[in-house]
């Protein structure tokens, strides 16, 4: 049996063992039940939804947008809301596009419209006269900030004042997630092993086709960092990996710290954490969280805080 053969049984009878609809109950985020709670309530989550008209102390503050990666939700970042003293800043809870609903909506999506719910809320932003606006992502989060630099978009907008990129995912450390481009109109989606709880945040039922839009959008990204990416002038980016992520290799951050480019007022920065935890900012629901683990997402709460000031 040669490696390619070899490698497609992997597939079919160790990962993805998905070859009709999935069976959705009313317990899972993938359901018609269960739904990200900032679609109901919107201005417990969006600072522009909160003050749509804001006072010129309200417009003072920094205010940093948080944006969760694939298949997840909000809550990816609520561990950092929480931990936050939001007297100078107020932090933006993203949903990205077609996510937090149901199996169907997130299947249809397509990776624009993910990123869409990031230029929504950072134009709203500055229609309300916020001038200082920073962006943090964990994982895709982090992806379709790259892809936003990429592209220029921050070029014809306020520049933000940083970024911040969580385990950023450009290289997968699972080399099966490039093939199913190839087989997966075959296995319809890919099952994820997470506890029932998680359930309720992250979708268990992941469709192929969202998959291709991940593999795209990293393509995106790679190319651009390989051609070579520019800053904003004026934007400070850092860049946090888990040395052992099992999801984003780390060659993700060696290509980012490789391929940006700095232009006036620029600075870019990366930090290997000890960690083998996939967005290691998110400890909750996790089991047997360390004192290091803690010490990790503190390191990175306390430094993103910082910079805003």
């Amino acid at each position: 049996m040669n490696k390619l053969n070899f490698l497609f049984l992997a597939l079919i009878t160790t990962v993805f063992y998905s070859c009709s609809d999935p069976k959705i109950t009313d317990d899972l985020l993938d359901g018609n039940v269960i739904f990200d709670p900032s679609l109901y309530n919107p201005e417990q989550f969006l600072v522009s939804a909160k003050y749509p008209t804001p006072t010129p102390a309200d417009l003072s503050k920094h205010i940093i947008l948080v944006i969760h990666g694939y298949s997840a939700t909000t809550f990816e970042w609520q561990e950092f809301k929480d931990w936050s003293n939001e007297s100078t800043y107020r932090i933006s809870q993203v949903l990205l596009d077609a996510h937090g609903r149901d199996y169907n909506s997130f299947k249809a999506s397509k990776w624009e419209d993910w990123r869409s719910a990031i230029t929504d809320e950072y134009e709203k932003l500055i229609e309300l006269g916020y001038t200082k606006i920073s962006v943090a992502g964990s994982s895709t989060g982090g992806t379709l900030i790259l892809e936003l630099v990429k592209s220029g978009y921050f070029n014809s907008h306020l520049h933000p004042k940083n970024l911040f990129l969580i385990d950023p995912i450009v290289v997968a450390s699972s080399k099966l997630q490039s093939t199913v481009g190839i087989i997966g109109p075959m296995l319809v989606y890919v099952e994820a092993d997470q506890s029932a709880q998680e359930n309720k945040y992250w979708y268990r039922f992941r469709p192929y086709e969202t998959i291709n839009e991940l593999n795209d959008v990293m393509k995106t990204v790679r190319k651009g960092l390989e051609d070579g990416m520019t800053l904003p002038t004026g934007t400070y980016l850092k860049a946090f990996h888990s040395l052992h992520d099992p999801v984003a290799s780390t060659t993700s951050t060696v290509l980012i710290y490789k391929g940006l480019k700095t232009s006036i007022g620029t600075h870019i920065d990366v930090q290997l954490m000890d960690s083998d935890i996939h967005v290691f900012t998110r400890l909750n629901l996790r089991s047997n969280i360390t004192a290091l683990q803690h010490a990790n997402q503190l390191d990175a709460f306390n430094q993103i805080v910082n910079k805003l000031n």
